[in-house]
């Protein structure tokens, strides 16, 4: 997340500048296979009514055994089995001590152009009349172009203005996508859950894709273990949208490949394109049961989904035992900011950036590592033929260990919800009998794993940045590792060398959820999370120079109180809670300028103000369970 203040020296700023690597070893050759998606029909924004945010029964207001975010109790280790499994991530105990690393906030800088406030929990949770769900967290779509700033969350859609004001209301992305509502609180009646939003704007085909996964329920709310990615594509967000849907169960329907522990859900859907591709990655965990396969790589023609082809073509490719015997995770594709950055090598190539130090990936539950993995997709040319014919090569990039952070602690602050759970009136309200593990406390956030998040491919160099713990001021926090990576090509083989790499912390203080992004100049911004012993949870960023990565720290928006959400209280999620933030921020560059959005938390109230009419709503800036907020901003690096 993103921004500014406080004088500090830049000297203060801790950066670890290396350059090791690792040769490459022997791989597997990833199974590929080609079929055939259809167009679906089309999906734009459409105005309907809101709803109060009063919160309804719990048994509808939270949804239940869901995986993804849309269900934000599956991760809390007190849930039974069943449901669909999401991350093999442990409970979090002490922290191993992280590389030694400084920081300071820089305030008042002068790279913010502008900063507003995106869709917020409120206003995803009264879209469509109210027939929406508490959802935490939001997870963080954004794409900018021709004039439009597009933001997507669980589980609504705005497109806005450059100053912020809205070109369209907040929809659900239920409304949007042309299913029926998550809940249809009047009737009782279930539709799909949508979840994971990410957005792009390609400077190619000059089109916006939007991608989310879509689970499909009875009209009971029981899941069925269908899932499939909706790809939706449009050269104007605030008209019609083409939209394409994937089968990701892999377990032979609707085309898919027979994969081991299936059906399975394709989770965690992140995108990005090169001069020929348009790519999704996604982590394939079996849907019922524990198991995790590996990430999986989709490839389509992005002419094919730009024209509104009504049949286009996807190459799969499953990255089984494909690290020197380990499998993917999180394996992000990179976006470029102008179409002369992409790799047009060995046929066209797509670059990828991931890390290894996962359950997933290692098979063990220690989360640390020495190295990263760059990926490249060659002779991405042939995505416009009739037979695809697409190479999949990795190699290993020695960098400095990283380990699973700690969970962030928050700033104490007025947090009502936290109040009512520990007042036995208010919470025989809210839930119907008081609490029974009170007292409860305010929760540290969840800092993510150790996956690689948004990657950005310019000037022949990958920038990517994971969560890492880093010990700072002689404590174990939440910080970020970034690295800077040259890739290159032998044949259809790719090599990998680090160029720089650091690690990013700040005393007493937490920084989660890294988002990079750098223009055609190099020039660019890390966006994340500030939040600790000195901020409640706040949009922050660091300067980020092509060549010397990340510089001094800045606020784009303070954050006003701490988070008071549902997924933070036993009582509300069972023992233990784990406060849910990210999954991911955002960045975008249009231009010379990089556009930044972050989860933060932008309001606060007394239990008094919150048990006012109409309860929970703190005079219409939360809602009973839940007051995250999401900020947007543009910085000139």
């Amino acid at each position: 997340m993103s921004r500014r203040r406080g004088v500090v020296a830049a000297a203060a700023l801790a950066t670890v500048l290396g350059s090791l690597t690792v040769p490459g070893g022997a791989s597997a050759a990833p199974a590929a296979a080609t079929r055939h998606v259809q167009k679906v029909g089309t999906g734009s924004y459409k105005v309907t009514g809101t709803g109060t945010g009063e919160p309804a029964s719990i048994s509808t207001e939270i949804p239940r055994d869901a995986g993804p975010e849309a269900n934000e109790l599956t991760r809390s280790a007190s849930r039974p089995a069943g449901g669909a499994h999401r991350s093999l991530a442990p409970a979090r105990g002490a922290a191993p001590a992280g590389p030694s690393v400084a920081g300071g906030v820089i305030r008042n800088g002068p790279q913010l152009l502008r900063s507003f406030d995106g869709i917020n929990h409120r206003d995803q949770r009264i879209a469509n009349n109210g027939n929406q769900f508490s959802l935490e967290p939001p997870d963080q779509g954004l794409c900018v172009g021709n004039g439009h700033v597009v933001e997507a969350v669980n589980d609504a859609f705005r497109v806005f203005n450059a100053d912020g004001t809205g070109q369209t209301g907040v929809v659900d992305l239920n409304t949007f996508f042309g299913y029926p509502p998550v809940i249809d609180r009047t009737a009782g009646v279930f539709g799909p859950n949508i979840t994971d939003p990410s957005c792009l704007f390609d400077p190619t085909t000059r089109q916006f894709f939007l991608v989310v996964l879509t689970l499909e329920q009875t009209e009971d709310g029981e899941l069925t273990g269908a899932n499939h990615l909706d790809i939706a594509v449009a050269a104007d967000p605030t008209g019609s949208w083409n939209i394409y849907r994937l089968d990701v169960t892999d377990d032979g329907s609707n085309g898919t490949p027979v994969h081991p522990h299936c059906p399975c859900i394709g989770d965690y859907p992140h995108i990005g394109v090169d001069a020929n591709g348009f790519y999704v990655t996604t982590n394939e965990y079996s849907f019922f049961g524990t198991e995790y396969n590996s990430a999986q790589v989709y490839a389509f023609s992005k002419r094919a989904l730009a024209r509104g082809d009504a049949d286009v073509l996807v190459t799969q490719l499953d990255t089984t035992a494909a690290d020197r015997g380990l499998n993917g995770f999180t394996i992000w594709p990179a976006q470029s900011p102008a179409t002369s950055d992409y790799e047009r090598g060995a046929g066209g190539t797509e670059y990828f950036l991931s890390s290894n130090a996962a359950e997933e990936a290692t098979g063990n539950d220690a989360y640390v590592s020495d190295s990263i993995v760059a990926w490249a997709l060659t002779n991405t040319r042939s995505l416009d033929s009739a037979s695809p014919r697409l190479g999949l090569s990795n190699d290993r990039v020695g960098v400095r260990r990283y380990s699973l952070p700690p969970a962030a602690n928050q700033k104490p602050g007025p947090a009502p919800l936290l109040e009512c759970v520990n007042d036995d009136p208010c919470s025989t309200f809210l839930l119907g009998a008081p609490d029974p593990f009170k007292p409860e406390a305010l929760a540290a956030l969840d800092s993510n794993d150790t996956r690689m998040q948004q990657v950005t491919y310019t000037g022949g160099r990958l920038y990517g940045a994971l969560d890492t713990a880093v010990t700072v001021g002689g404590a174990a926090k939440a910080g970020i590792g970034w690295y800077i990576v040259r890739p290159s090509l032998h044949g259809s083989s790719v090599r990998a060398d680090l160029a720089a790499q650091g690690q990013l912390g700040l005393a007493g203080n937490n920084l989660t959820y890294p988002a990079i992004g750098v223009n055609a100049d190099g020039k660019g911004v890390m966006a994340f999370t500030l939040v600790g012993d000195g901020y409640f949870p706040s949009a922050a960023y660091a300067a980020f120079d092509g060549r010397s990565g990340a510089g001094s720290i800045f606020l784009a928006k303070a954050g006003l109180g701490p988070q008071d959400g549902f997924t933070g209280y036993k009582a509300l999620v069972g023992d233990p809670p784990r406060p849910r933030w990210g999954d991911y921020g955002a960045a975008a560059v249009d231009g010379a300028n990089i556009w930044i959005a972050s989860e933060y938390i932008g309001q606060t109230c007394t239990l008094a103000q919150y048990e006012a009419t109409p309860f929970g709503s703190c005079g219409g800036t939360r809602t009973a369970l839940a007051n995250w907020g999401t900020r947007i901003s543009q910085v000139k690096p």
